[in-house]
């Protein structure tokens, strides 16, 4: 469906002097342009994303051109959501099932379309491979950090992301540009790099670690999101755990609870948005909604009456480039839409709103 467009793309001059993009080297390279655009959305339109929305969603798996959002509101998602967990310890398929080598393809389908990719990575540890990112029986960040015990095997596991990454190359063999995710929700207790398990500091040391290892002695180039979750109600607790203006291209959130049934609370919501896209602006970088959704969406209004009124409604939290669903896997765990759901029309009407933005939408805007 075609939006109108407030204002059109705006110079590369006046990018360099307006946004702050982390070592940058060569300013015409597809990663530069795809902060550049996302910084340019401004107050044009909000991205739509969803998780896995190419490989399966609900009752249904690796048909070829199948989206559950394709198939409820006509067009594919601006942005596609990856997971990489278990690539660290050479598996062949993901947490979620999903082959690394159809991920691939899909990641590949995905920019040719035109659309943005996003990884996100829930590691084993590399003390105990047999934990994973949810076990937090144990303290893991203070040994795979410089100087840990486990160092030497944690950067193992930063090898086999290197190696995935690397292979991520279009047929005239350039690298494709996406944003890597690590370490989300840290000021939650749920993963073993969270709040309970680590101090503020040892989990900057591991961010950066993670950012710098990649890039400087791998050679990869990508933005770099920073997502809390949304336990947070000022700038100042929501940078307790950030590493750095120079490493981190994203400023996000995830946010799941204010939209919890039984505990909505959207105004809440839009405070920390604005509260993030404020931060964004102010050291010219792309704020974002990097996760979100309810699950099994039981509130048949709630793209609506919940999720769009969070930003929309908000002249600054509106200026977030995207927000992203997590995936559709089966009738008992969907955070988005799909046809002949009750929501089903509620979503159309959602991604119908001339701000939100679904591929078709966003090749149109980069073509201006």
């Amino acid at each position: 469906m075609m939006k109108k467009f407030l204002t059109l793309i705006l110079t590369g001059a006046l990018f360099a002097s307006c946004v702050s993009r982390p070592l940058i080297e060569d300013q015409e390279s597809p990663v530069n342009m795809l902060f550049e655009q996302l910084k340019s959305l401004g107050d044009n339109g909000v991205l739509f994303g969803h998780q896995d929305d190419l490989a399966y969603g609900v009752n249904w798996a690796y048909e070829e051109g199948r989206s559950d959002t394709k198939e409820a509101a006509g067009d594919y998602p601006a942005l596609f959501g990856w997971e990489l967990g278990g690539i660290e310890l050479g598996h062949s398929v993901n947490l979620d099932s999903v082959p690394f080598d159809k991920m691939r393809q899909f990641v590949l389908r995905g920019h040719e379309k035109g659309a943005v990719i996003t990884f996100s990575w829930h590691p084993y540890s590399a003390v105990d491979t047999t934990k994973s990112a949810w076990d937090t029986d144990q303290r893991v960040v203070e040994h795979i950090i410089p100087g840990g015990s486990h160092h030497e095997a944690f950067k193992k596991q930063l090898d086999a992301v290197a190696a995935f990454f690397t292979s991520l190359k279009t047929k005239d063999g350039q690298q494709v540009p996406f944003i890597f995710r690590p370490w989300h929700e840290m000021d939650g207790g749920w993963f073993w790099w969270g709040s309970t398990l680590c101090s503020s500091e040892e989990f900057k040391v591991l961010f950066r670690f993670t950012v710098e290892y990649l890039k400087n002695e791998k050679g990869l180039d990508f933005l770099t999101a920073y997502s809390p979750d949304n336990r947070f109600n000022t700038e100042e607790e929501y940078l307790t755990w950030y590493p750095g203006d120079d490493i981190v291209d994203v400023i996000g959130m995830d946010n799941y609870g204010d939209f919890r049934e039984g505990s909505v609370n959207v105004n809440a919501a839009t405070k920390k948005l604005e509260i993030v896209v404020s931060y964004a602006n102010k050291v010219g970088k792309v704020a974002a909604f990097t996760e979100s959704g309810l699950n099994k969406v039981i509130d048949d209004k709630w793209f609506t009456q919940k999720l769009g009124p969070s930003f929309l409604q908000s002249e600054v939290a509106s200026q977030i480039a995207y927000v992203m669903l997590w995936r559709n896997a089966d009738t008992t765990h969907f955070f988005s839409s799909y046809a002949g759901h009750p929501s089903e029309a509620d979503f159309k009407a959602f991604v119908s709103n001339e701000q939100i933005w679904l591929l078709e939408d966003w090749n149109e805007f980069k073509k201006k």
